[in-house]
């Protein structure tokens, strides 16, 4: 029997699954922040955790494991492999292969051979791949290298409107209930203080405050379309520096902004972006881990995975849910 294992290492969590060659999978482990460049140490902890958990629940040796995939956030620069290598090689899983997590992302959502990918979570990437083989990537480095959006900064925009709304600079919101609620906190005149007093991090957790009353909240709506034009925008200029705007091909939505929020508030503005660069393209909203992209190529590293497999696999790793 032949085990495959794949990682997914995001800001937020790690996931590791170990499966046969069949598509059941026989082991799962998660454990926290495996993106190095939020710490390098405590990345290498976490994902080495979870794939002795999963390896463990499996009752799989590492020797065992006919090949490996690591999905990492932050594997996007020569710059981040030289840290990335060693890091996984101590780990003593071989053959391997380390790619960035926008990858498995685009691997777990379409059948194609070639598309792209928008991942908005904690934070946002793009990356795609067309038909001839060429690939590319575009974000991922945060809003001074021009990204905008992903958990952690839509938590910020929702903390700003509350103090710009509670300062007289813009309207009042239904997220100034939402938000204090969220922190446990009785007044936006508190918030302001313990926030500024202490230094402490906006929790990314505001995000949620965003699709609570985006229903009946101009400010949410408003923030959320931001969101949704920045992501169409991006994958838009990967489709035309690829040469893709001709092309059939989807576009997987990835990301627990995308995933497990409400797609009304960010996927039409999104789309508007698209269609202007790539009018055939076809949105996929990514419905199983990313992880499970990591198991495809473990698998079959050249081409999509077969309809048995794939369809096996979506069954056990499928996580579409409604909340973000």
């Amino acid at each position: 029997m032949n085990y495959y294992l794949g990682v997914d290492g995001g800001g937020s969590k790690t996931l590791v699954v170990v499966c046969e060659e069949t598509g059941r999978i026989v082991g799962r482990a998660e454990s926290g922040c495996g993106n190095h460049q939020l710490g390098a140490d405590a990345a290498e902890r976490n994902i080495r955790l979870a794939v002795e958990d999963a390896l463990e629940q499996a009752g799989v040796s590492r020797e065992q494991v006919t090949r490996s995939v690591f999905g990492l956030a932050g594997a996007d620069r020569e710059a981040d492999f030289r840290i990335l290598r060693p890091m996984v090689a101590r780990m003593g899983l071989d053959p391997h292969l380390i790619v960035c997590d926008t990858v498995i992302g685009l691997r777990a959502g379409t059948r194609r051979a070639y598309g792209v990918v928008a991942i908005c979570g904690t934070g946002t990437n793009c990356y795609g791949i067309n038909a001839r083989g060429e690939q590319l990537q575009i974000g991922g480095f945060g809003y001074a290298f021009g990204d905008f959006g992903g958990g952690s900064e839509l938590a910020v925009e929702a903390f700003r409107a509350v103090i710009r709304a509670w300062e007289g600079r813009q309207n009042p919101t239904l997220l100034t209930e939402a938000v204090l609620r969220q922190l446990g906190l009785n007044s936006e005149e508190e918030m302001f203080h313990r926030y500024l007093d202490t230094g402490r991090r906006i929790p990314s957790v505001l995000a949620k405050a965003l699709f609570e009353v985006a229903e009946f909240d101009e400010t949410a709506r408003t923030i959320l379309a931001r969101q949704g034009r920045e992501l169409g925008r991006t994958a838009a200029a990967v489709v035309r520096r690829l040469d893709m705007e001709r092309e059939r091909f989807d576009l997987v939505l990835a990301g627990s902004v995308l995933t497990r929020g409400d797609s009304r508030y960010i996927v039409p503005a999104l789309d508007e972006e698209m269609r202007a660069a790539a009018p055939d393209y076809s949105p996929a909203i990514l419905t199983m881990e990313p992880v499970a992209g990591a198991l495809f190529m473990a698998i079959n590293e050249d081409g999509p995975a077969d309809e048995e497999l794939y369809r096996r696999i979506h069954q056990q790793l499928n996580v579409k849910a409604a909340s973000v």
